[in-house]
């Protein structure tokens, strides 16, 4: 019998071409609802998800012959992944994917920041020259301080180091060989950075973990910048923190709701934000989409 692979959202060609050159059938079958899906996946061996589409636990129990679930991405807030191996179904993501494009986007945020890039194009756009306003810093000589010292983390502490800054980080676990990064605790990352950048997941624990309190403790002259997840952040507190000048300027790719709808963090002139497209670079696509095929077709053939 000839395995099949039911794939609900795009992913690169390439990983489509491996799992189809192997000898499995591979369906992409885009926006489906819940009740399709939980109807649809009885026939699948094989599912390949992206964050968009839910893996709850009634389409689990459906899931008859699943054997391997597979999300191009980092994050799978998105699949209940305990329960989902309880029934013996493999589960995998592709952290490393688009560590490189996550840890690119935030060394844009920084920079458009520091340098004012958006005020300057939306100033010339409205047939203004404003070139004496946007008096603006350098980042060599700051201090670069990154909350989660994982996979992304330690990429940006690597560009960072080399674009002159120093380098601290904070992590909850302990981190073997930090070079370039010295560690420190939470109130030294918040007290001394120039620049703040998050890359850690959405749970309990980091739950709004920057909020009032730790913007209080921030430099006046501070740059946020959140390519983590929504709901790391608390976003009224940081509206109000921006609007009153507790920190300069903060940057995200993540909110609490997407999309953001009438956000009021996108009325203030010391915000700018992309809307989640940390990963989504060509070559980081690539990466995510045959990874996730080889581990899905890994994990199939296994199983005979």
């Amino acid at each position: 019998m000839t395995k099949k692979i039911l794939v609900c959202n795009p992913i690169a060609e390439e990983g489509i071409k491996m799992m189809e050159d192997v000898g499995f059938r591979v369906d992409q079958k885009f926006d489906m609802s819940k009740d399709e899906l939980t109807a649809t996946i009885p026939h699948y061996q094989g599912l390949i998800v992206r964050g968009s589409t839910k893996v709850r636990e009634p389409t689990i129990d459906a899931a008859e012959n699943l054997e391997a679930i597979g999300r191009p991405g980092i994050g799978m807030d998105n699949i209940d992944v305990a329960y989902a191996r309880e029934k013996g179904i493999s589960v995998y993501n592709t952290p490393t994917a688009t560590t490189i494009s996550v840890a690119e986007l935030v060394l844009s945020h920084m920079f458009a920041a520091y340098r004012n890039v958006v005020a300057g194009t939306i100033s010339l756009r409205d047939g203004k020259w404003i070139k004496k306003d946007l008096k603006s810093n350098e980042i060599y000589g700051k201090t670069m301080g990154i909350i989660g010292y994982g996979n992304i983390g330690r990429e940006v502490a690597t560009r960072a180091a080399a674009l002159g800054m120093k380098v601290i980080a904070y992590d909850v676990v302990d981190v073997k060989d930090p070079d370039p990064a010295k560690m420190v605790d939470l109130d030294t990352i918040l007290k001394e950075s120039d620049v703040i950048t998050l890359h850690v997941p959405h749970i309990d624990a980091t739950h709004h973990l920057l909020s009032a309190d730790e913007f209080a403790k921030m430099k006046t002259s501070a740059t946020l910048i959140d390519c983590s997840r929504g709901g790391v952040v608390d976003e009224e507190a940081l509206y109000d923190a921006l609007s009153n000048g507790d920190i300069r300027f903060a940057c995200k790719d993540v909110f609490e709701e997407e999309p953001p709808g009438d956000n009021k963090l996108l009325t203030l002139d010391n915000f700018h934000a992309t809307p989640h497209i940390g990963g989504q670079t060509i070559e980081g696509q690539k990466r995510a989409g045959t990874q996730a095929a080889e581990q899905v077709i890994a994990e199939l053939n296994k199983r005979g």
